[in-house]
């Protein structure tokens, strides 16, 4: 969750102006304006996009006028003591909206992830571990599988279970050298498993990969599919 800080709050609060309405004093701007008209556009237009998100919920007008006033060094219409009340009640506000927008997520997919999981485990040719982990063989390999303590290289690509593609070496076209015991859980046990040359379909529950935390990409109790292909096994 991105962090918002009363200290220095005025230079991401220039990102509301996402939420535009048109001022009757709106700056036109072209490739002919001058370069102080499109400096101060581009910067305006720069952190409106990195923070729309964040807070794109303000009155723009107001946040137009506040930001003006200090920049000509009028006095405040508000005192510190106001605006450093409204803007930690504000940063509460959000912090209590994320964490409530994630408890919601957190149960909806955990229901989800269950189901899954529980009709996936019926499916020929699924095996299912002690720990819940869930794989496939697509392709046996040969030879000597990793240990915990081994590196390995691998190709992958990892999908939520409504398909949705959250990250691939594949589509980057560079496999990914990483230590067995350095990755989720669910990888560390399936990667010993396999031998070089496999490829393998791992169905991660979420207590096995991100939890009931997520990521900046991943859900809070997320089943994770990854196709998992073993390309070499460097002992430690």
């Amino acid at each position: 969750m991105k962090s918002i800080r009363t200290a220095g709050f005025a230079l991401l609060m220039v990102g509301g102006i996402s939420a535009c309405t048109t001022s009757p004093d709106q700056v036109s701007v072209t490739t002919n304006s001058d370069e102080s008209t499109k400096v101060g556009y581009s910067f305006g237009y720069t952190l409106g996009q990195t923070n729309r998100e964040l807070i794109g919920d303000i009155n723009v007008d107001a946040f137009v006028t506040g930001f003006r006033e200090a920049f000509n060094e009028a006095d405040s219409q508000l005192t510190t003591e106001e605006m450093q009340t409204t803007l930690e009640a504000y940063q509460q506000k959000k912090e209590n909206e994320f964490l409530e927008d994630l408890k919601t997520k957190a149960a909806t997919n955990l229901t989800a992830g269950e189901e899954f999981l529980t009709k996936n485990a019926k499916k020929e040719g699924i095996t299912t571990t002690e720990s819940g982990l869930q794989y496939e063989v697509l392709e046996a390999g040969s030879g000597t599988s990793p240990t915990a303590s081994d590196s390995v290289k691998v190709d992958y690509e990892g999908r939520l279970i409504d398909g949705t593609v959250f990250d691939s070496s594949i589509e980057r076209g560079q496999p990914a050298v990483f230590g067995v015991s350095q990755v989720i859980a669910g990888w560390t046990e399936g990667l010993q498993l396999m031998k070089p040359g496999a490829k393998y379909r791992f169905f991660i529950p979420a207590d096995l990969a991100y939890g009931e935390t997520g990521n900046q990409s991943i859900e809070p109790n997320s089943v994770l599919i990854f196709d998992v292909t073993l390309m070499e096994v460097n002992p430690s």
